[in-house]
């Protein structure tokens, strides 16, 4: 009863701690991001000066670089490393190193790099967990139980989302023991999303049907199938095409100053896209918002050319050592696609389909066939919707997509390789 009772308390203190540093964490991103572009990006960015908006993200990706070489842990990658240890009941984790990548993924995030949080987050809880785990005098052979009910602390948190937080590390990190410890995860979870959520904006749909499926979606759903996986091939393809260019490029030319001419490339790129389309850029959580609750319309054209340059913002983003994850920033691609799909369908056809509806399947499918994790992406559908007009498509179309990437694509290892790039 005592190990019980201690366990309840360590969740419950790991919990409340991990949504406090999570809320400054996101928070913090937010006032930077304002602080670059003197107020909302999306707003600012075309009365700023063009020199400017190419000086900011190659002076932040400089500055990420130059914390890489200081310490490489910085290096983004959080969620397979907190996985490893958990698996191998061991943590060596610092916190310097933890100081360094919270600084590094805050000003990859704020200068406009479509990168996402929940990397950096995970080490935020794990960090606080493994503190906690040695004040609280646990045995060591529970550390893999601490680690996992940190890092689902802070998915919770940032993802404004206890069960899709609670999922995603599930699936990622805590699968090996999750009959016997799964409460305490919940515990924890509930705890952090309960502090997170009064001050972070989480995605929700405002749009529910419920219950009451409806044959236009059922039909229209089954048509949404090879219109992402083209997509999905399509980004895969230019990941694997930018993944060997510069792997090949590197390996014969200018090795020693790798990271500085990544620098350049990366701030370029970003800078461009920027003043094409700040919606191009940054992790795109606010980009999901609007597109799931109808708050933004964008004509079909405008919303290829924007599909697009988040597919080259997101695929040079991680080559040039932006630190964050990649969550967000896939649901946001996925979001743009399906609202795509279904602009191009009320245009051709004589179904009239929401839009949302689509953008909402689309980030779950996205998130799911790419980062390989099928659970989730349902409960994220879920969650966000409660509306089977969202669900049942997403379970559906993330078999088949899933099934026709891996027929191509060795998505898992492309996940891995991606993140440990040199």
């Amino acid at each position: 009863m005592a190990n019980v009772l201690t366990l309840i308390i360590f969740s419950f203190v790991v919990g409340s701690v991990t949504g406090i540093f999570i809320v400054i964490y996101g928070l913090s991103i937010e006032l930077l991001k304002h602080l670059l572009f003197f107020g909302d990006p999306i707003e600012t960015i075309k009365h700023l000066p063009i020199w400017y908006i190419y000086l900011v993200p190659t002076v932040a990706i400089f500055i990420v670089n130059y914390l890489i070489k200081l310490d490489e842990n910085v290096r983004e990658y959080g969620v397979l490393e907190i996985a490893k240890a958990v698996e191998e009941n061991k943590f060596i984790g610092t916190w310097k190193s933890i100081f360094f990548k919270i600084i590094a993924s805050s000003i990859s995030l704020a200068s406009g790099f479509a990168v996402a949080d929940e990397g950096p987050s995970v080490a935020i809880g794990a960090m606080i967990a493994n503190k906690f785990h040695s004040i609280f005098k646990l045995p060591n052979n529970l550390l893999n139980i601490s680690l996992s009910i940190g890092a689902s602390s802070g998915l919770s948190a940032i993802f404004v989302s206890p069960i899709t937080g609670i999922t995603f590390a599930i699936e990622n990190i805590a699968c090996v023991f999750i009959k016997d410890f799964l409460s305490y995860i919940i515990f924890a979870s509930i705890i952090s999303f309960s502090i997170a959520v009064n001050f972070l904006e989480p995605i929700s749909f405002k749009y529910v049907a419920g219950k009451f499926s409806e044959s236009k979606y059922i039909i229209s759903g089954i048509l949404f199938i090879p219109f992402i996986a083209f997509f999905n091939f399509l980004y895969l393809t230019l990941k694997d095409k930018f993944f060997n260019f510069f792997n090949n490029f590197f390996k014969s030319h200018f090795l020693i100053h790798k990271n500085w001419i990544l620098s350049i490339i990366g701030g370029f790129t970003i800078g461009t896209i920027l003043l094409i389309s700040p919606y191009g850029a940054f992790s795109g959580h606010k980009l999901v918002i609007m597109l799931i609750n109808n708050n933004l319309h964008i004509p079909i054209l405008l919303l290829f050319l924007i599909i697009c340059l988040r597919m080259i913002a997101m695929s040079v983003s991680i080559y040039v050592n932006a630190v964050g994850g990649m969550f967000v920033t896939l649901m946001s691609l996925g979001a743009l696609i399906g609202y795509e799909y279904a602009e191009i369908i009320n245009y051709f056809t004589v179904f009239e389909i929401a839009p949302f509806y689509f953008a909402a399947i689309g980030s779950a499918i996205f998130v799911g066939v790419n980062m390989k994790l099928p659970l989730t992406a349902i409960v994220m559908a879920l969650e966000i919707t409660y509306d089977y007009n969202v669900i049942v498509p997403t379970g559906i179309a993330y078999i088949l997509v899933s099934f026709l990437m891996n027929l191509k694509f060795n998505i898992k290892k492309m996940h891995f390789r991606h993140f440990k790039i040199r």
